[in-house]
């Protein structure tokens, strides 16, 4: 559990990509390929190409980890490299919830900063919106990227580290 640290997750050249699980269309029938490797300088390579073949069209990559407090923050910043495309920033308050709480946010392919207050995160199951307040903010189980534009693309995300603020 974190205590002192406000760094969620760190990743260095020694990061098991193992510790990240992908979740490809393809749990519905889907043909799109995601994976995540780690670069020679120690970063998050979430990459592959969403296909629109068989009803598919995302790729989630994925990080579960012990219930963590988040209470005394206020956001999410995350340390990223995209390729100009848009993606979706996701938490889950337990890791068993059928929603999740999400924000698209768009890429520049440049190395950006990206600050997400918790109360812009909206409930949503499978892209539809639920009839529910937004993130509460008071713990996570999981973070998750996710790449779903309605398009058949191939897309790379370069992440270098996720933090509480």
């Amino acid at each position: 559990m974190l205590q002192e640290s406000n760094t969620l997750f760190q990743f260095t050249a020694n990061t098991d990509p193992l510790s990240w699980t992908v979740v490809n269309d393809g749990v519905m029938g889907g043909l799109s390929k995601g994976r995540l490797t780690i670069s020679d300088e120690g970063h998050g390579i979430f990459q592959g190409a969403v296909s629109l073949e068989n009803n598919g069209g995302f790729s989630l990559v994925q990080h579960r980890f012990a219930t963590l407090n988040v209470k005394k923050y206020k956001s999410l910043v995350v340390r990223l490299k995209g390729d100009g495309k848009n993606y979706q920033v996701r938490l889950k308050t337990n890791a068993s919830d059928y929603f999740n709480y999400a924000i698209n946010i768009k890429t520049n392919g440049s190395w950006e900063t990206v600050s997400i207050p918790f109360e812009k995160m909206i409930p949503q199951f499978r892209g539809r919106l639920l009839n529910m307040s937004s993130f509460p903010g008071e713990q996570i189980e999981e973070v998750a990227f996710l790449i779903g534009n309605k398009k058949a693309e191939e897309f790379r995300l370069e992440i270098d580290k996720i933090e509480l603020k």
